[in-house]
């Protein structure tokens, strides 16, 4: 009997190509397309914001879903929900654009004022919308989806919707949500006085409902409300509901939901991520030509000022420069670090006290120590590439990618065990000649610094250097096996009546 095809509909704040800040546009285009090339019929729901280009793209207006008023708050609302396809794909995935001019066509910005740096002060109302919209799409196209896939805080209206105003009507009440996590940190938090723009019942205005610290959450609103609850790596779900810095507040809400939550790692995009196929590298290579990797550690080392040896070590750091990706413990040890026999190379953009720390070692430091502050995606694949090891020592990661890459890359990665980075990563065992990668247990700089020298230390001796390289090199991350995940834990919502 042939597997059952779902009919999905996933609601998003970005997706690449049309708009992104993060991880979460990646997911939102991969995972759908990964879905449809499985056979499943996925739509997609994303807000237009100002910087989507109409006539790129081919964004056309749907009759049927032209200028729909709706109220939030006291106000009266009209939109418009426009389509296109994914572009470039092989399995047509269509994407519904939530079109209002207040709201979203005359931002540039997506979440933040970027003048003042700010979230927008009326995010509540914008995705109230959002959300709102979903049910309307639905009863005026009159497709019915099996799931509606809902991620982070943006969409966590809408478990509630279905589960208060919707659950006695005979087209929604039949609805399975599944609301996935993809950073617990972020919350949509909002003074109380928002709580009448959103159109819930008033018994939810509390601490019992969808208040949390006497501010409505819309997080917590997903966490509550939807079917079944998932994140992006399993180690993370464990992690959010037993530790109380990472459950961030919620703990409580998820240890209660333990049977109703998941950890899916995300995959990563071989067509983009591949060390066979890369189009920003000087030499492509695989697991059969490694010397070929030893070209591109050279383009590296040029590119940065540096004297490449084979002898020595370049460790790669691609990262946002704040205290949650560990840059206070890198910066507690870099006077050790620079007395070992390593070169080192960074790439990223964050705080300022970072930004002037590192630029000033990049001076004392010049012969094995660059950097270069911003972003910039033809270097990230070069430092991919070039480097020897990579160094990840996040204090939370929920599901990361750059350690993929790395590991794909035959870069072999140094990080804490820790969210994704347990789950992708395996730590080297001398005795059994095991592993892919390197890791430390505590939030520590001491214990990071005697991780980064067992790493040196085995790193002379070729043979078993090699040989972690091709057991990362030889790993699946395709987003097929996570969708298939995902398809999974559609059929446990489905059947569980």
């Amino acid at each position: 009997m042939a597997a059952k095809k779902y009919k999905i509909l996933f609601v998003t704040s970005e997706v690449v190509p049309f708009i992104k800040t993060g991880g979460l546009a990646d997911v939102s285009s991969a995972l759908p397309q990964m879905l449809a090339e499985l056979g499943h019929e996925v739509r997609i729901v994303v807000p237009k914001y100002g910087i989507v280009d109409d006539r790129k793209y081919k964004i056309h207006e749907v009759v049927r879903l032209k200028d729909i008023q709706i109220k939030i708050g006291d106000k009266d609302v009209t939109f418009s929900l426009k389509s296109c396809f994914l572009p470039g794909q092989r399995v047509r995935v269509q994407i519904y654009f939530l079109d209002n001019e207040k709201y979203f066509k005359s931002r540039s910005s997506l979440y933040a004022d970027p003048l003042t740096g700010k979230d927008y002060p009326d995010n509540d109302e914008r995705f109230t919308l959002l959300s709102k919209s979903v049910f309307e799409l639905i009863s005026k196209l009159g497709w019915e989806p099996d799931i509606i896939h809902c991620n982070d805080w943006q969409t966590g209206l809408i478990p509630a919707y279905l589960k208060t105003s919707y659950k006695n009507d005979p087209l929604f009440s039949k609805f399975k949500t599944l609301f996935t996590i993809h950073n617990l940190a972020y919350q949509g938090e909002f003074k109380t006085s928002s709580f009448k723009n959103l159109g819930l019942d008033e018994n939810l205005n509390n601490d019992n409902g969808i208040l949390k610290n006497g501010k409505v959450n819309l997080m917590k609103s997903g966490l509550l409300y939807a079917d079944v609850i998932n994140t992006v790596s399993k180690t993370y779900a464990e992690e959010i509901r037993t530790d109380n810095d990472i459950g961030a507040g919620l703990k409580d809400i998820l240890s209660k939901r333990k049977k109703d939550l998941y950890g899916i790692v995300n995959g990563i995009d071989y067509k983009v991520w591949n060390p066979e196929k890369d189009k920003h590298i000087k030499k492509k290579y695989s697991v059969k030509n490694l010397q070929a990797k030893y070209l591109n550690k050279e383009e590296l080392a040029e590119k940065f000022n540096l004297k490449a040896s084979i002898n020595t070590p370049i460790i790669g750091i691609i990262a946002r420069m704040f205290d949650s990706k560990g840059f206070d413990l890198i910066k507690d040890v870099f006077t050790d670090l620079m007395k070992l026999d390593i070169q080192m190379v960074l790439l990223g953009i964050g705080d300022q006290k970072y930004h002037t720390f590192f630029n000033k070692m990049s001076s004392k430091y010049s012969k094995k120590f660059a950097c270069y502050l911003g972003f910039n995606d033809e270097l990230a694949h070069i430092i991919e590439s070039g480097s020897d090891m990579f160094l990840m020592p996040s204090q939370y990661e929920p599901c990361g990618l750059n350690q993929m890459y790395s590991l794909v890359y035959g870069t072999v990665p140094i990080v804490r065990e820790i969210g994704g980075l347990a789950d992708t990563v395996v730590n080297y065992d001398e005795k059994k000649d095991t592993g892919n990668g390197f890791m430390f247990k505590n939030y520590d700089s001491k214990e990071m610094l005697k991780e980064i020298k067992r790493a040196l230390k085995i790193y002379k001796n070729k043979e078993a250097w090699q040989k972690i390289m091709k057991t990362g090199m030889k790993s699946d991350f395709s987003w097929k096996s996570s969708a298939k995940q995902y398809v999974d834990l559609y059929k446990i919502i489905l059947n569980n009546n």
